[in-house]
């Protein structure tokens, strides 16, 4: 029997469970949000069952509690088979003793939202799960807390897990998914090729009944992947995926294909950051393309760790890919955000962390040596230096984040320096 690891996520579940009547946890399949819920389910519906697939959608339009009836919290996997199990959840918990008492499941946001009565606005609340991070795949030592450095501690002397770039290689094509990360080699890199045939093969067009070509799927996730961490608009994605067609596609159709891989949850575009500066410098505001994993854009450019190391530079797009899953999943656990600054004069902040209390870092990532964490440095201290702080907060601080090192540090100027391998939230 597999022993479970606990998740970040699993905390923010209870947390939910004790305030609302019903979470939904939704992100991209295979990242866990099954074995999550089941953590903290003390029963449970499989809509997609073997051989009760079309027996458990008959009940949900005609016998709803059939399904929904159970000890609390009961797990509902795969709610977005069943849409109209929305109003019935939604009705039990406004007739309920008790909070939490369902768990909903969905790797897809439903085809036809247009059978939701209600928004379950007072009654649902939402947690988006990702593939794991490197703290919980217990590949970063964490000793440096992301809640700290918010506090002002000084991480100077806390070591990584992670030392070299040949580790980082392989962790990035391996991705953060569960089943990977219990496997080891070939046969752990496998498992993103066959995510991304799974999507490009049935979950393209099943996620809204609208078939889509699969060479035409794959296509674009290329064309993604080569443009990842860009703000690319979608006339440039389609000027790439063209390249490669044999019959030029329109601007909706490869809109429609990117909102499919969204609904997917393949897909995490960040948003911008527009901040209060004492300059006039126009803000780009146009979110920056990242998929859910690394190892998604690795796999559909068919990818591994050698390739990799012999172009660094392509490396370094997806290792931003990479830190961008992790600090997502790390700023969730402090109920905070991530976003992207770009503005007209070319300066760019990677990662701009925010939490709600309006305290914010900036964060710059390198794969590492001098020359780029310098240049990271000075990208980082031009931004603050920018900053109006009698409109908004100072940031709280400025990280260079790479890929190796052995420990963190504090530079001179005040810039910390930290390899990924030490990361927690």
């Amino acid at each position: 029997m597999k022993t479970y690891k606990p998740r970040i996520c699993d905390e923010l579940l209870r947390d939910e469970l004790a305030g609302t009547g019903a979470v939904l946890i939704e992100g991209a399949k295979w990242c866990g949000k099954t074995t999550t819920a089941e953590q903290a389910a003390k029963s449970a519906i499989y809509l997609d069952a073997t051989g009760s697939i079309e027996q458990n959608l008959i009940l949900a339009r005609t016998k709803p509690d059939r399904l929904l009836n159970g000890e609390f919290p009961r797990l509902v996997d795969e709610w977005q088979l069943a849409p109209s199990l929305w109003d019935s959840i939604r009705y039990n918990v406004d007739h309920a003793d008790s909070l939490g008492c369902y768990i909903l499941t969905g790797s897809a946001v439903p085809a036809d939202v247009s059978e939701l009565r209600h928004s379950g606005t007072g009654r649902f609340s939402w947690l988006k799960m990702r593939p794991m991070s490197l703290w919980e795949s217990e590949e970063s030592s964490g000793e440096v807390s992301l809640e700290m450095l918010f506090a002002g501690s000084d991480p100077t002397g806390a070591a990584s897990k992670c030392h070299d770039l040949e580790q980082i290689a392989y962790s990035l094509c391996r991705g953060g998914w569960p089943q990977a990360c219990q496997l080891t080699g070939k046969t752990a890199l496998k498992r993103a090729f066959a995510y991304v045939d799974a999507v490009v093969k049935r979950d393209i067009s099943r996620v809204d009944g609208v078939e889509r070509d699969e060479g035409r799927t794959r296509r674009l996730l290329r064309s993604y992947a080569r443009l990842q961490a860009t703000p690319a608009a979608t006339t440039a994605i389609k000027a790439d995926l063209d390249a490669n067609e044999a019959i030029p596609c329109s601007v909706d159709t490869v809109a429609s294909y990117i909102h499919a891989l969204k609904k997917l949850f393949v897909i995490e575009d960040m948003p911008a950051w527009c901040p209060n500066l004492r300059c006039k410098t126009p803000i780009r505001t146009g979110d920056t393309h990242y998929f859910v994993d690394s190892s998604i854009a690795t796999a559909a450019l068919g990818l591994g760790p050698e390739d990799l190391m012999n172009d660094l530079k392509t490396f370094g797009l997806f290792f931003e890919t990479m830190v961008m899953r992790d600090l997502r999943v790390y700023m969730d656990a402090l109920d905070g955000a991530v976003s992207h600054y770009l503005d007209a004069s070319g300066l760019e902040c990677d990662a701009v962390l925010h939490r709600r209390n309006g305290t914010y870092g900036l964060v710059e990532i390198k794969i590492g040596g001098k020359e780029l964490v310098e240049k990271g440095s000075a990208s980082l201290k031009k931004l603050a230096s920018k900053i109006n702080s009698a409109k908004m907060k100072e940031p709280t601080f400025l990280m260079v984040l790479t890929a190796v090192g052995e420990f963190a540090y504090r530079r001179d100027d005040g810039v910390l320096v930290c390899p990924i391998g030490c990361l927690k939230p």
